[in-house]
């Protein structure tokens, strides 16, 4: 993990290359690293990730890959050799998705003679709530039995770790150790639009749990001065 130098990750959600890079040249000296999701990476492409990596700035690619273990395996191979330092699958995959992901990665690595990157499991999206989760997409029992579920199945795969909302960062650590990198988006300073999180705590919040990493996109991103926004949320969790 000591190639991210801090644990802000902002989310870079907007449309063009162009407009990542400006905000990244900003941010920067503020920012441990800086995500690619669905947005971006299916605007610009892979182009996105070589853009922001050669102004020597960490990429989290999101795109949460969920297909079957061969299709999962070749995208983790693809993304290692564009140079992520993060990238995630979806845990409802299941445990021979998540082994040939960890596995692809690592071996592409080693044949490029570069550092692995973390790959990270998925487990239930902060813009659920409790309701959705059991009504809607009908999936008995509470968020945190799932999630502490999934995070303890990507363990056992081989997985670095996992994302989860802050609400259950604690029942993680317990469940899988020290070691084991949580990545947390759902975090909100006090006083921002929750927008669409639905789990969701303050930067401060999520560290003391235990948190990793926090994922924040809009808070900084739509700030009127976004450079001074992740100032703040960095003082905030002591860094």
């Amino acid at each position: 993990m000591s190639f991210i130098k801090n644990p802000l990750i902002v989310a870079l959600d907007v449309d063009t290359v162009d407009e990542a890079v400006s905000l990244a040249g900003a941010l920067a000296p503020s920012t441990g690293a800086f995500k690619v999701g669905m947005q971006l990476f299916n605007s610009a492409g892979p182009e996105a990730v070589r853009r922001l990596i050669e102004k020597n700035a960490p990429v989290f690619v999101d795109l949460k890959l969920h297909d079957i273990p061969n299709t999962v395996a070749g995208a983790a191979r693809a993304l290692t050799r564009h140079g992520a330092a993060i990238f995630n699958v979806h845990a409802a995959g299941g445990r021979v998705m998540m082994q040939e992901a960890a596995r692809a990665a690592r071996d592409e690595a080693a044949k490029a003679g570069i550092k692995p990157p973390l790959v990270i499991a998925v487990t239930v999206l902060t813009s659920i709530d409790e309701g959705m989760f059991n009504q809607e997409l009908g999936i008995p029992g509470t968020i945190e039995e799932r999630v502490v579920a999934w995070a303890r199945l990507a363990k056992e795969a081989g997985m670095d770790g996992v994302v989860a909302s802050p609400k259950e960062i604690a029942a993680i650590r317990g469940a899988c150790g020290n070691n084991f990198v949580i990545i947390t988006p759902g975090v909100r300073p006090a006083g921002a639009a929750a927008n669409d999180q639905k789990r969701t705590m303050t930067p401060g919040e999520a560290v003391k749990l235990g948190a990793d990493y926090l994922v924040v996109g809009r808070p900084v991103t739509a700030a009127p001065d976004p450079v001074a926004a992740a100032k703040a949320i960095l003082q905030e969790i002591g860094v």
